[in-house]
């Protein structure tokens, strides 16, 4: 038989507050964490809101955070969700070999050194063109100046695998380390990957999850240069609005969200805190576009059946999905199509939220938070609502729980992500 994992701890700083209860009775109450960019200056651009972490600092985490001042927001966070993970399951304090425990990140790029980059670019238009260079631009000029302007340890921090490395220093674990990029799954894939380490008995305990923030100058010009998000500047906390005819784009997230994943009898040996239980991982690829999920949901329904699958579990057990979501045209009438093809006729009564209206989008950060929100619903017998469903779309006709949270008997939960260049995910959580 296999080894079953569970979930002994969670984490999350999150655009609704600043560890799990908060966030889920913010979540329950249809509360909005989306207002005005104040990260930077977005004055200029066509969306100027987003979903930011509010009312935190390093300092609440850790013990020394000059040690962290370099790093980028998304490391901070994750670090402060990690050490929450880390107090709430206690696993730590019963491993007496650390090379049995690891930590599987989904990191994203960290923030770019964007003042410094656009003071190369100047540079590099202002100096009299070399006889090797273009008539408009001096390389040389542009090199040079980032020679001068660059911090090599900003440049080295960036990269997405930094978080995971600095989060397995500070809590002194000496398991694998790993960190996946996958977009918006790479938080689920890490949790499934890890799951995946754990059932094979390589180790007993992992730390998962994700950070990302992409408030910044260069991810913000991006998204919008791919359209993809809301411009409803006038009501921020109404931009929003997965699965309503009105939906005109995703909004920004940022943040972190851990859960210690325990093989089954470590976590009862010790006595343990059970959450809840990963019983499946389901993991495919669209083959199709970079930015367009497939027209017929093909990687969607992939994933979401792979997991039953590996679960062992029947469509009709199951009693919530989490839905990817995002507030997007194309994602929500996709997704939409694949919860009818794996459910069936029995599509229209499994109850289907997303709370990426409140929160926003986490990017890489999206699907562990989402799993920890199904662990929660699955706990509490409650399911967060979707806020801002206020014009049906008749291609979007699933039951969404909109805006109000609803009570249910929740066994098995399905939590949704699907990634830009068609990377999907779907866990298969249940009640332990």
């Amino acid at each position: 038989m296999r080894r079953r994992v569970v979930v002994t701890g969670m984490g999350m700083i999150n655009p609704l507050g600043n560890d799990v209860q908060t966030v889920w009775d913010a979540l329950l109450a249809g509360k909005s964490g989306v207002g005005n960019i104040t990260v930077f200056d977005a004055a200029e651009y066509p969306t100027k809101i987003a979903a930011e972490i509010k009312n935190w600092d390093i300092s609440d985490a850790v013990d020394d955070p000059s040690a962290w001042a370099k790093h980028g927001r998304h490391g901070k966070f994750a670090a402060g969700a990690a050490m929450q993970a880390a107090a709430d399951s206690g696993v730590l304090d019963s491993m007496d070999d650390r090379s049995r425990v690891g930590l599987y990140f989904g990191a994203g790029e960290g923030n770019q050194d964007f003042g410094s980059f656009t003071q190369m670019v100047a540079a590099g238009h202002t100096a009299e063109p070399s006889e090797t260079d273009s008539e408009n631009f001096d390389l040389v000029a542009f090199m040079r100046s980032g020679l001068e302007l660059l911090d090599h340890e900003l440049e080295l921090l960036q990269e997405p695998s930094m978080p995971v490395a600095a989060v397995g220093t500070l809590l002194d674990v000496h398991g694998p380390n790993l960190n996946c990029l996958t977009a918006c799954a790479a938080s689920s894939q890490a949790v499934g990957e890890a799951t995946e380490l754990i059932r094979a008995g390589r180790v007993d305990a992992m730390f998962a999850g994700g950070c990302h923030s992409m408030i910044h100058p260069f991810g913000l010009t991006g998204f919008s240069l791919l359209t993809a998000l809301s411009k409803n500047n006038d009501d921020p906390q109404g931009a929003s609005r997965p699965f309503d005819r009105l939906r005109d784009g995703f909004v920004l997230g940022e943040g972190s969200g851990m859960v210690v994943l325990e093989e089954l009898e470590h976590a009862k040996a010790r006595g343990a805190t059970i959450y809840g239980e990963v019983l499946g991982y389901g993991c495919t690829a669209d083959a199709y576009r970079i930015t367009d999920i497939h027209p017929e949901g093909r990687g969607a329904i992939g994933c979401m059946s792979g997991a039953l699958k590996d679960a062992g579990l029947a469509p009709e057990q199951v009693g919530y999905v989490n839905a990817h979501g995002t507030s997007t045209t194309v994602n929500d009438k996709v997704e939409t199509v694949a919860c009818k093809a794996v459910f069936g006729e029995r599509a229209g009564q499994v109850p289907v939220s997303s709370t990426k209206s409140m929160m926003g989008h986490l990017i890489a950060a999206a699907g562990v938070s989402e799993m920890i929100v199904c662990l929660q619903a699955i706990r509490s017998g409650v399911i967060p609502p979707t806020i801002n469903l206020e014009n049906p779309d008749p291609l979007c006709d699933l039951d969404y729980v909109p805006n109000q949270a609803r009570e249910a008997n929740v066994q098995v939960a399905l939590n949704n992500s699907f990634g830009f260049g068609g990377q999907n995910v779907t866990l298969a959580l249940g009640k332990y």
